[in-house]
């Protein structure tokens, strides 16, 4: 081999060397940045010679897919678990005690009470307190509820905006994507960029990527609307700031097609939007009829009844709503009636009301006194009142705990399936969030960096670039003794 040949030959390996030691330096700086993915700089032949090349280190796309799904689902599981522990500790409080079936519970302890004792005035005053306190935690619970909403469709809107400005992120990044690709331009930081705005944008709504010539992606939601073809596509949301019960949420289309939420306490949901629509159209909602359903068994245990025997129909007694006087019918919901019911203003001493009806009855006349003697000890009704709620009803089954019960037991039942719906919502957090950092740990497997990996080939390139760097070395020395020698 002559000299030149020999100098070309370095010369060229430095090149190479000086290449290599660059990816290898862009690595290891971005050995923590988890939206990076390992190069390798290899050599291509080019016509009549050969070009350095840096590539991406791929992943399988299988395992991409995986991974992407685990996500989304871990994501959306993540926050129905969460939003429920919060949902139970503000309706219920940390033991229970706020909560609608702990404060019947007392109503029911002070009218044992009272029984024992019917000529007491402060015993039908702490009835009529516990009883005011029962109306008041189903008020208040309906409107935490229509809080709920109105935060769960605040959020939505949030997520909405963003999943919009992450499409605009994704279509600036594929753009250069398919347009460096078709000029053969180095477009690994833009496909780095491109795989970070789909993860985020996983998170909110789960999509099927297809994959088009020149690296070009289509997006598809697992609903089938189209969220990137060429161009993003529009996401649109109405958000309503004023919730009650009888106000439905609107939806969330991505091309015209609705979001559907998902269902269940460990939820078929794949990312927030899924999640956020199904806290606010399905949990909330089942919470509400529980409540509703609870208010309605409570006006009809503590119903006034025909005392002559004479056909008279059943009317409020303690409790009442817009629709009395009238009972509400048996096993039929009425939207909005734990917002609604109050102490019946005849019962209430702070408003102008006698607490003794409790124990003699006649809120409605003449026809529902049961103490017709004026009896200080007369406790046949108070009695009956207090059985009057281990008597079973019908409760709806859009309750999720519905079928023949006492209002009691229908009230503790509530408690029971927002404690099972925590819990549950929580075990598949875990799992579900076990599964996505694994599929993530083999990714990162596959194509993160790996420091030791890095120094080591760094050591290696040192040890070429020594070597090409004495050849130089050594072939200058042979060149100056040969121009000496002509001399």
């Amino acid at each position: 081999m002559s000299l030149g040949s020999s100098l070309d030959v370095a010369n060229r390996s430095l090149r190479s060397t000086s290449m290599r030691t660059g990816v290898l330096s862009q690595n290891i700086t971005n050995a923590d940045n988890e939206n990076y993915s390992r190069r390798v700089a290899t050599t291509e032949s080019t016509g009549p010679g050969a070009r350095g090349v840096v590539l991406r280190t791929n992943v399988d796309s299988q395992l991409t897919t995986a991974h992407l799904d685990a996500t989304a689902e871990s994501e959306a599981q993540k926050l129905i678990a969460d939003r429920l522990d919060q949902l139970n500790i503000t309706l219920n409080g940390l033991d229970g005690s706020r909560s609608p079936s702990a404060r019947l519970t007392e109503l029911h302890n002070s009218l044992q009470v009272y029984t024992a004792n019917p000529s007491s005035t402060s015993f039908a005053n702490s009835a009529i307190e516990n009883a005011r306190s029962f109306a008041d935690s189903l008020n208040d619970a309906s409107t935490t509820l229509n809080n709920f909403r109105r935060s769960a469709d605040a959020d939505i809107a949030q997520e909405v905006s963003k999943l919009n400005n992450l499409l605009q992120d994704f279509h600036r990044a594929n753009q250069e994507v398919v347009t460096g690709s078709r000029l053969n331009r180095d477009v690994n930081d833009a496909l780095d960029q491109r795989d970070m705005a789909l993860k985020e944008i996983n998170k909110i709504v789960p999509v099927n990527i297809t994959k088009r010539e020149g690296h070009d992606y289509v997006l598809v939601t697992k609903d089938g609307g189209t969220l990137y073809e060429a161009i993003p596509r529009q996401v649109t949301f109405e958000q309503i700031s004023i919730y009650n019960s009888y106000v439905e949420g609107n939806p969330v289309r991505i091309d015209g097609v609705p979001v559907e939420g998902g269902r269940g306490a460990n939820s078929d949901s794949g990312g927030s939007l899924s999640a956020l629509i199904q806290l606010r159209d399905s949990t909330v909602s089942t919470l509400q009829t529980q409540l509703d359903e609870i208010a309605r068994g409570a006006i009809t245990a503590f119903a006034e009844t025909d005392a002559t025997n004479t056909g008279q129909p059943d009317m409020v007694g303690l409790f009442t709503y817009p629709g009395a006087p009238a009972v509400p019918a048996d096993g039929v919901h009425i939207a909005g009636l734990a917002s609604e019911i109050q102490v019946n203003a005849a019962f209430d001493p702070s408003q102008g009301g006698n607490p003794q009806l409790l124990r003699d009855g006649g809120a409605n006349g003449a026809n529902y006194i049961h103490n017709t003697s004026s009896a200080a000890s007369f406790s046949t009704h108070l009695i009956s009142l207090v059985q009057s709620l281990d008597v079973n009803n019908t409760y709806s089954n859009d309750t999720g705990v519905g079928g023949s019960m006492s209002v009691l037991t229908f009230a503790s039942n509530s408690i029971g399936w927002i404690e099972g719906q925590r819990s549950e919502a929580t075990q598949s957090s875990l799992s579900k969030g076990a599964l996505s950092a694994r599929l993530a740990e083999k990714i990162s497997n596959e194509s993160g960096v790996n420091i030791d990996e890095e120094m080591s080939l760094l050591l290696r390139l040192e040890h070429s670039y020594q070597a090409s760097a004495r050849i130089i070395t050594t072939v200058d020395e042979m060149l100056t003794t040969l121009m000496n020698m002509v001399r």
